[in-house]
């Protein structure tokens, strides 16, 4: 029986995550955290009967507590209940399945008690990574990626000297505006930029996908689960998502994971290492495919991977500065506040004001977070 801890149960990674679990008798959850979705949560926790849970806000953990009255469950709150589950010592692998910056200290104090990390946090290693992979050899923790792009590259792999990288190649759908010119991005709306034609995420990672600044964060990403450098990593448009990523070694030979769009298959993957499990997902059927196409990025129109890159060549605190203001940019554009074109302009000018900070710490880290969280609400004044 393999037992694990859930950040973000009630989110699409988590949900995902669940089903899995559902099927699979040798997989328990003994902890799980959410955010404000008690409804959802009081369901999981019927279901799956974890001995601890968490809620982001003391209201919501409150409400789950009378909800599950009848259930000998532990209910906590906040940042102290992130960590709890993080550290729940029934729990051998921590699935990161939160959205945010808030997933680093829970992240560093599941290593330190030595569970390995089912990561699907981006976040955490794009603004801690200097701190998170040094810290997870030490403790012999693996980090398994979620990210169907990691996880691919990870299986690319496996059983390979990975001193005999070449390169990485990072497929990327394109999106819901792949081909689209500045021009054309004006008008487009919210309900646009939501309509992804191959995947089904969460809003603010659908968002990120179609100004491509997600998979500016999964370059950044990469370069630190992988131990490469950025110029060994090249983006490549792949409208069909059937090839999730690449590996091509020294010799010219490229070894490429592909299936259909489906979470489903890199969570459970991460989940079972080194095993394979029999999954009731689709197949790719080459016949009825008939054709791989593959584009280059076009990052004069999407200039979000274009800063990522810059941020991720100067190192330290950008990265941070980076991914905060990108948070910002994207709930403000949620609320159609901003339009669609302004979140890279947020993002460039939060980088340009900031003073960079070589090899922050984790406090340093998340002051740089405020910094910027700041900048943006005095930039748009009432923004929460």
């Amino acid at each position: 029986m393999k037992k694990i801890a859930i950040l973000g149960s009630t989110g699409s990674i988590g949900t995902q995550t669940l089903e899995i679990v559902r099927k699979e008798p040798d997989l328990q959850v003994t902890a799980m955290a959410a955010g404000a979705n008690v409804e959802l949560m009081e369901k999981q926790v019927r279901e799956f009967r974890p001995a601890l849970a968490a809620m982001w806000t003391e209201e919501a953990a409150r409400d789950l507590r009378t909800r599950l009255g009848d259930l000998p469950v532990k209910i906590m709150y906040g940042m102290e209940g992130l960590l709890e589950v993080a550290v729940h010592e029934a729990a051998e692998v921590l699935v990161t399945a939160i959205v945010g910056m808030i997933g680093i200290r829970p992240t560093i104090a599941a290593i330190e008690q030595g569970k390995n990390i089912a990561l699907a946090n981006k976040e955490t290693l794009v603004t801690a990574g200097h701190i998170i992979m040094p810290l997870a050899a030490e403790k012999g923790v693996s980090i398994l990626p979620v990210d169907s792009e990691h996880s691919a590259i990870f299986q690319s792999m496996h059983g390979e000297n990975r001193e005999r990288v070449s390169r990485i190649l990072l497929t990327a759908s394109g999106g819901p505006f792949r081909g689209k010119k500045r021009e054309e991005l004006v008008s487009m709306t919210v309900e646009d930029a939501l309509k992804h034609p191959n995947w089904s995420m969460g809003k603010k990672v659908t968002i990120d996908s179609a100004s491509l600044v997600n998979k500016g964060l999964e370059v950044m990403e990469a370069k630190w689960l992988f131990d490469v450098e950025l110029d060994q990593i090249q983006v490549v448009v792949h409208p069909q998502s059937i090839i999730h990523s690449a590996v091509e070694y020294v010799d010219g030979g490229i070894m490429a994971q592909l299936g259909v769009p489906d979470m489903k298959l890199p969570i459970q993957y991460a989940l079972f290492y080194p095993d394979r499990r029999p999954m009731d997902t689709g197949r790719v059927d080459f016949f009825r495919l008939k054709q791989l196409t593959f584009e280059e990025p076009d990052i004069d129109t999407f200039r979000g991977l274009a800063l990522a890159y810059q941020a991720a060549r100067r190192g330290g605190s950008l990265p941070t500065v980076f991914n905060a203001a990108n948070e910002k940019a994207v709930a403000l554009f949620l609320k159609k506040e901003i339009t669609f074109l302004q979140i890279p302009e947020l993002i460039e000018s939060s980088m340009e004001k900031h003073d960079v900070i070589e090899n922050p710490t984790v406090e340093q880290i998340l002051d740089a977070e405020a910094e910027t969280y700041e900048y943006i609400k005095q930039k748009f004044g009432g923004l929460h």
